[in-house]
């Protein structure tokens, strides 16, 4: 027993963790391995070809200075090699370029996640050092205060070029916009993110558009549809996936009118709830879902009836808030079933974005707007490389093409089922 309970804590770096230093050194020799199997592959690709002399034209030549690259389990020593090429000149040469170790790479990229998660928890800048000595080890080094702001002003930079991209190869047969509110902890009136995913004819969601808008507007949405126009997204989508936003369907109806309107059935079922007594919640809410949940759309016209029939008496606000959107609500009978589970909800890019809400914890831990915005983009562009492509995605080039479909199916013409005949 002891006369206090009082306890010295551990501070990070003061106490060693045999596992962790067995994974750490054995994590040295696998750069190193994996490097060497990327140029052996090169020479192996490149065997056959010889000198005039006869002499194997690729040779291996050496190593570069060895480097400390920064990685999720602590500083890592690697040693790239070099490949001579007794041949070729200039743009002929024959280069080694390492993907596993890129020149002049100090940090690995799950790193360079790790600093912008820190970051919008609310971790500053001065207590970096602190936090990733504790979970990179006591040799953690390159990642001051110092480090952190030009890292934060690379990724401004490159969010900026990155809106500024060429988008003339592009096109996108769906979207789906939201906007995001955050709140930083030095501005007195909360930002909006307007965020606009694709999918492209290849079922690959992508992120097309992140800006700071003036709340949800139609003059902010308005910007930026127009921006994408001007960098040369000329096609517009087939069909546009949002929420009851007044401001970006007006925008969308002057910038793209030919392209049709999904209203998202989870915020639609919110807000009718939200007109009705608890009491009455859970049933209308099963009402609800037989309505887009059927097969065709003369059943879920049927089922509209039912539930206008059921509530409209006492409960009009409520019918009148559903009833508005009626078509827009059933525009997905229209396309592929395939596609349905992605197209009657915002959730895909709700769920896109999942990582980056519950990450920034409303961004209270950024102190600008400018912050913000960057650390956003940085967190969806790791998490853009996880995005699963939509099913049924072999279908999207006839929705290119003009193919029709109906409840889901593709209307087969007339002359095609007499050829067939």
């Amino acid at each position: 027993m002891t006369d206090t309970n009082v306890f010295q804590l551990a501070q990070p770096g003061t106490f060693a963790d045999p596992l962790t230093e067995v994974l750490r050194n054995g994590a040295r020799a696998l750069p190193t391995q994996a490097v060497e199997a990327e140029v052996a592959a090169l020479l192996s690709t490149h065997a056959d070809k010889l000198t005039e002399d006869g002499r194997a034209r690729l040779v291996r030549h050496g190593h570069l200075p060895e480097r400390q690259i920064m990685t999720g389990i602590g500083p890592v020593a690697v040693r790239c090699p070099r490949v001579r090429d007794r041949v070729g000149e200039g743009s002929e040469r024959i280069r080694f370029s390492s993907a596993i170790l890129p020149p002049y790479a100090r940090r690995s990229k799950s790193l360079e996640v790790l600093i912008p998660i820190l970051y919008l928890k609310g971790v500053s800048t001065g207590d970096f050092g602190e936090a990733l000595t504790a979970l990179l080890g006591k040799d953690a080094g390159g990642l001051s205060a110092t480090t952190v702001g030009r890292l934060k002003d690379a990724w401004l930079e490159e969010h900026a070029r990155w809106s500024k991209r060429d988008l003339s190869a592009k096109r996108y047969v769906y979207v789906w916009v939201d906007g995001i509110h955050v709140q930083a902890r030095l501005e007195d009136a909360a930002q909006c993110l307007l965020v606009i995913l694709g999918a492209t004819p290849e079922g690959k969601k992508e992120l097309v558009g992140l800006i700071d808008g003036v709340r949800e507007s139609a003059q902010s949405w308005r910007e930026l549809l127009l921006d994408l126009k001007r960098r040369g997204l000329a096609t517009a989508p087939e069909l546009a996936v949002a929420d009851g936003a007044l401001g970006f369907w007006q925008a969308v109806e002057e910038v793209w009118p030919q392209t049709r309107g999904q209203r998202c059935w989870v915020h639609k079922t919110a807000n009718v709830l939200n007109k009705l007594p608890k009491s009455q919640q859970p049933k209308a809410k099963r009402a609800l879902q037989e309505i887009w949940m059927t097969e065709t759309k003369k059943d879920a016209l049927a089922a509209f009836d039912v539930f206008v029939d059921t509530w409209g008496v006492k409960y009009d606000k409520a019918v009148a808030c559903l009833v508005k959107d009626r078509d827009a609500l059933l525009a997905f009978y229209d396309f592929r079933a395939e596609h349905w589970k992605h197209l009657r909800t915002s959730n895909v890019i709700e769920s896109a974005f999942a990582t980056v809400r519950h990450r920034t914890v409303r961004s209270k831990g950024c102190l600008s707007n400018k912050t913000a915005l960057t650390m956003i983009f940085k967190l969806a562009e790791a998490a853009e490389k996880s995005w699963r492509r939509l099913d049924g995605h072999n279908q999207l080039p006839k929705l290119i093409l003009g193919v029709k479909f109906t409840d889901g199916l593709e209307v087969v013409r007339p002359q095609v089922q007499a050829a067939a005949a």
